[in-house]
C-alpha cells in the first residue's frame, strides 16, 4: 500500500490510500474515516487496483470548509477521480461514502463502471427512525455499530489507549473534526432527498448489507433495491453497520464476484 497526495482543479489536498492492481476501484469511505488497518482494501486489492481516498475534514490536510453540502461533496468526488486520471472506475462506497457515490451515479449516470453501496445513509423512513449518530456517546457506539460490540470496540480503537489524556484528547478533537464534516450531509438527512433522485441511478448497482445493523437497519436495503432501478442485494451474516471491518472476506467477495 502507498499513501499519494493529489489536489483537485478547486485546489482541494487530500491523500489517498493506493493498492492492489487491476480495474480501477474508487473506495468512499464513512464518517468514520479511514482506520489504520481497513481489511476489506486489502481484501479487494487483490483483484482491483484500489484507490481509497480520504475525504476533507478527516486527514491532515485543511479544505473541509471549502465543502458546504451535497452538492459540494458530490463534485469533489467527481475532482478526486479527475486528479487521479481515473476514467470509469467502479466505485464502491460504506455508510457516508455509499450515499456520496449514489449521488454522483445519479449526477452522471454514465461516468462509472459499477457501483457497490455498503449500508448507505441518505434515506428516511418514518416508520423506522435512524438513531441520532450526533447525538450518541462514544461508549455507545460499538452497540450500535458492530454485531459484535466487544469486538468492534476493540476495532474502532485500534490500539488507542483511552487511559492517555494526550490520545484521548487527540482522538475527542479529531472525532469532532469528522463529525463537522459529516455533520454537513448526514444532519438532518430527510432534507437531502435523495431519494427523488435515484431514479436516474442506471450503473448496475449492488448492495450490501450486514443482517444485524442497528444503525441503517435491514428494512432501509429493501427501500434503496426498491428506488434503484438495476439493484441487486447480498446480506452478511454476523455484520452490523461496519460490515467491512467485522465480515471483511464476505463483502469483498460479494463486491469482486459483482464487478467481475
Amino acid at each position: 500500500m502507498k499513501q499519494r497526495a493529489i489536489e483537485t482543479r478547486r485546489g482541494i489536498k487530500c491523500q489517498v490510500r493506493e493498492l492492489g492492481a487491476g480495474a480501477p476501484l474508487v473506495f468512499l469511505h464513512g464518517a468514520g474515516g479511514l482506520l489504520p488497518q481497513e481489511p476489506l482494501l486489502e481484501q479487494l486489492a487483490e483483484r482491483f487496483h484500489v484507490f481509497a481516498p480520504v475525504w476533507p475534514g478527516f486527514g491532515e490536510e485543511p479544505g473541509e470548509e471549502l465543502l458546504e453540502d451535497m452538492l459540494d461533496f458530490t463534485l469533489h468526488g467527481f475532482d478526486v477521480i479527475e486528479a487521479l486520471g481515473l476514467e470509469k472506475p467502479h466505485l464502491v462506497g460504506h455508510s457516508m461514502g455509499g450515499m456520496i457515490a449514489a449521488e454522483m451515479a445519479c449526477v452522471n449516470n454514465a461516468g462509472f463502471g459499477k457501483l457497490a453501496l455498503l449500508a448507505p445513509v441518505g434515506l428516511w423512513l418514518d416508520a423506522h427512525p435512524l438513531p441520532d449518530l450526533f447525538a450518541t456517546p462514544a461508549w455507545e457506539l460499538p452497540g450500535l455499530l458492530f454485531a459484535d460490540p466487544a469486538a468492534g470496540q476493540k476495532l474502532l480503537l485500534a490500539g488507542l489507549d483511552f487511559r492517555n489524556d494526550g490520545a484521548l484528547t487527540r482522538f475527542m478533537v479529531d472525532n469532532a473534526r469528522r463529525l463537522g464534516s459529516a455533520g454537513k450531509i448526514l444532519f438532518p438527512i430527510p432534507n437531502r432527498r435523495l431519494s427523488k433522485r435515484l431514479y436516474r441511478l442506471r450503473a448496475e448497482t449492488l448492495l450490501v448489507w450486514g443482517r444485524q445493523d442497528r444503525l441503517v437497519p435491514p428494512v432501509y436495503a429493501t427501500r434503496w433495491q426498491e428506488l434503484i432501478p438495476r439493484a441487486r442485494l447480498a446480506w452478511l451474516d454476523g455484520a452490523g453497520h461496519m460490515l467491512s471491518l467485522e465480515q471483511p472476506a464476505a463483502a469483498a467477495e460479494a463486491i469482486a464476484t459483482f464487478l467481475g
